[in-house]
C-alpha cells in the first residue's frame, strides 16, 4: 500500500490519532488478508464502543442523581430507555482487556459477542464470532485489544460543569471506524470497493441533494457511508436527525453487518430489511417511495438477475450483460413524486448505445428526468480506475417555492469536474472542500436556490433556515463557465444524439488574454521558437557525440 503524503487539513485521511492507531493495528496483521483482518479489527472497535457507552451510562446510574435517583445500574431497561446497548459483565471491555494475554482470548471475545447479541435483539446475527479460529494468532489478538484500548472516548464537554464528563464516542469512534474502512478498502484494492465509497464522493452526492428531511434510500448500501454522511449533513446544518428516515438493502451478508455496525456506532436507526438480499431478485422495500435515493451500485455489473416483465422497466428492458440502467430504473421506481436521486455510474452510461442502452437513456431524457450530470476525475476509487460520473435525477423540475427551486423543465446542467481533485498518493485522488464547494454551489445556483433567498430578502421576508443555508452554499446567480459547466436544453441534448457526457456541452476553457497586441506578440514568439530550435540542434549533436564515443555511431 502506498504511503500517504502530508496533505491539507480538509483531506479525509490526514494522519492523526486514527492514522497512528491504524499503523499500529496494521503491524499486527502479519500475513492475514485485509479482507479477513477487517472484521477482526472493526468487530473489536464496535465492542469497545458499546462497552464504553455502557460504562458511562452505568456511572450515572450508580451516582443516582437527578433523573437517575433510585435507578438500578444492573437493570437492562435503564440502558435501553436511553438508547444504550446493554452489555453483560462477560462482554465488558474491562473483562476482555484483563484477559487479553490469556491463550483463550479468542473464545472469550466470541463469548462476549454472543452475549451482546443475546441481550440486544437489534444486533442479532450482526457481530463477528470467529475469534477463536486456529488461524488467528492469539498473541497478536491480545496486542490488538491493548491497542484499541488506547482510544480515549470521554472528554470534558464544552460548557459542562467542572469535572463533568460526556461521551464523545459518536465523534471519535465514528472517525476511527470510517478511517479504518477507508484504509481497508485501499489495502484490499478492487474488492474493497464493494463495501466502501470514498467519502469525498459520498459528500458530493449528499451536499448536492441536501437531504434535510424525508426518506433516504440506498438499495446497494455497502457499509452505509451514504447514510452516515446524510446524518452528518443534517446535523451540520442545524437540522434534526429525526427528520430523516433511512432505508437500505445489501446483498452481501458480511457487508450488511458492517453497515449495521457502522450506523449503530453512531446511534443511527435504519431499516435494512429482515436479511441480506439481492435487490433485483427480492426487493425488501417494494412499497417505499423515497424522497432521496443515494447509491453507488456495482459498475457495469454483468452478473445480475433480470425478469423481462419487471414493473421497474418503465423506460426499456435493460441488457442482461450490464445492470447500469437496471439500477437507474430501480431508483426512479422508488422515488416519491417530488423525489431526487443521486448516484455513481461508469462513464459508459452517458454515451453507450449497445443493447438498447441508448434507447433507455433517450427515454429518460424525453421524460425530463435528468437534472444534472457531473464528470468526475479519475483515481477516486480504490476498486477501479474506470472513469465514473454522477447522475442526478429529479421526478419533477417544476418551480417549487417551498424548496426554492426555479422552473428547470427541459433543462439539464452539465459539470465537467475532471480537472479537480488532489493526489493523496501515487494512485488515489481526493476532492477537497474547495472542489466540493465549486461543484455543489454551481448546482444549487442553477436550481435557483440563491435567487429565491435574495428575492425574499428584498421583500423584507425572513428566509427559512434551510433557505439561508442554501444561500450560503450558493451566493451567486448561475452562469455558464466554459470548460466547467453548461445549462443545456433537451433539444441541445437531442442534437448530440442524447449523449450526456459533460465535455460535449461545456466547451473549452477560456484562455486568459495576456493583453499583448498580436503585432508585437508574434515576432517575439517566432524568435523564441528559433532559439528553441537552435538549442535542440545543440542537444542532438551532443547526444550523437556520446553515442559515437560508446561505439554506437549512427
Amino acid at each position: 500500500m502506498a504511503k500517504a503524503q502530508t496533505r491539507k487539513d480538509d483531506s479525509t485521511a490526514t494522519i492523526g490519532f486514527e492514522g497512528k492507531l491504524w499503523l499500529t493495528a496494521d503491524k499486527l496483521r502479519n500475513n492475514m488478508d485485509a479482507a479477513e483482518y477487517k472484521h477482526v479489527v472493526l468487530g473489536l472497535i464496535f465492542l469497545k464502543y458499546i462497552s464504553d457507552t455502557f460504562e458511562e451510562h452505568r456511572a450515572r446510574l450508580v451516582e443516582g442523581k437527578g433523573d437517575y435517583a433510585g435507578a438500578n445500574p444492573e437493570d437492562p431497561d435503564e440502558y435501553k430507555a436511553e438508547n444504550v446497548f446493554w452489555v453483560p459483565a462477560e462482554a465488558r471491555w474491562s473483562h476482555l482487556q484483563a484477559s487479553a494475554r490469556q491463550p483463550a482470548i479468542g473464545r472469550i471475545v466470541d463469548d462476549a459477542m454472543v452475549a451482546i447479541e443475546r441481550d440486544n435483539p437489534r444486533l442479532k446475527g450482526v457481530l463477528p464470532k470467529d475469534y477463536a479460529r486456529p488461524g488467528l494468532d492469539k498473541q497478536r489478538l491480545g496486542e490488538l485489544i491493548d491497542v484499541i484500548a488506547t482510544i480515549e472516548l470521554t472528554a470534558a464537554s464544552e460548557g459542562a460543569q467542572s469535572g463533568e464528563k460526556t461521551h464523545r464516542s459518536v465523534d471519535l469512534l465514528g472517525r476511527v471506524y470510517e478511517y479504518f474502512l477507508t484504509r481497508f478498502a485501499s489495502a484490499e484494492g478492487k474488492n474493497g470497493g464493494q463495501f466502501y465509497t470514498p467519502s469525498c464522493v459520498v459528500r458530493c452526492l449528499v451536499e448536492m441533494l441536501g437531504p434535510y428531511k424525508g426518506r433516504i434510500y440506498d438499495p446497494c448500501c455497502g457499509s452505509g457511508g451514504m447514510f452516515v454522511q446524510s446524518e452528518k449533513f443534517v446535523e451540520s446544518h442545524g437540522g434534526k436527525i429525526g427528520d430523516i428516515s433511512i432505508y437500505g438493502q445489501e446483498s452481501n451478508a458480511t457487508t450488511r453487518r458492517l453497515a449495521i455496525m457502522n450506523l449503530a456506532i453512531r446511534g443511527i436507526e435504519a431499516d435494512f430489511g429482515a436479511e441480506h438480499a439481492d435487490t433485483f431478485r427480492r426487493d425488501l422495500h417494494p412499497d417505499l417511495r423515497a424522497d432521496f435515493c443515494l447509491a453507488n451500485p456495482p459498475f457495469n455489473d454483468s452478473d445480475w438477475n433480470r425478469r423481462d416483465d419487471d414493473v421497474r422497466w418503465q423506460f426499456g428492458v435493460p441488457p442482461r450483460g450490464n445492470a447500469n440502467f437496471a439500477w437507474v430504473q430501480h431508483f426512479i421506481h422508488h422515488l416519491a413524486p417530488a423525489g431526487f436521486a443521486g448516484f455513481v455510474l461508469a462513464n459508459g452510461s452517458m454515451s453507450s448505445n449497445q443493447s438498447g442502452e441508448g434507447d433507455i437513456r433517450r427515454a429518460l431524457i424525453d421524460a425530463d428526468l435528468v437534472d444534472c450530470m457531473v464528470a468526475l476525475p479519475g483515481q477516486l476509487f480504490y476498486s477501479t480506475q474506470i472513469p465514473v460520473c454522477l447522475w442526478f435525477l429529479a421526478k419533477s423540475k417544476n418551480a417549487d417555492a417551498q424548496r426554492g427551486f426555479r422552473d428547470r423543465r427541459r433543462q439539464t446542467l452539465f459539470i465537467d469536474a475532471r480537472k479537480l481533485g488532489t493526489l493523496i498518493d501515487r494512485v488515489h485522488r481526493e476532492l477537497t472542500d474547495a472542489d466540493l464547494e465549486k461543484i455543489t454551489s454551481t448546482y444549487h445556483a442553477w436550481r435557483g436556490e440563491a435567487g429565491l433567498t435574495r428575492r425574499r430578502g428584498e421583500r423584507g421576508e425572513k428566509p427559512s433556515a434551510s433557505e439561508s443555508l442554501r444561500a450560503c452554499a450558493s451566493p451567486r446567480e448561475y452562469s455558464d463557465i466554459p470548460g466547467f459547466c453548461k445549462s443545456a436544453t433537451t433539444a441541445e441534448i437531442a442534437a448530440h444524439g442524447h449523449v450526456l457526457t459533460p465535455g460535449r456541452y461545456v466547451g473549452a476553457e477560456e484562455v486568459e488574454d495576456d493583453g499583448d497586441p498580436f503585432e508585437e506578440k508574434m515576432p517575439r514568439l517566432v524568435a523564441e521558437l528559433h532559439a528553441q530550435f537552435a538549442e535542440s540542434a545543440k542537444l542532438e549533436e551532443a547526444i550523437l557525440a556520446h553515442l559515437k564515443g560508446l561505439g554506437y555511431a549512427l
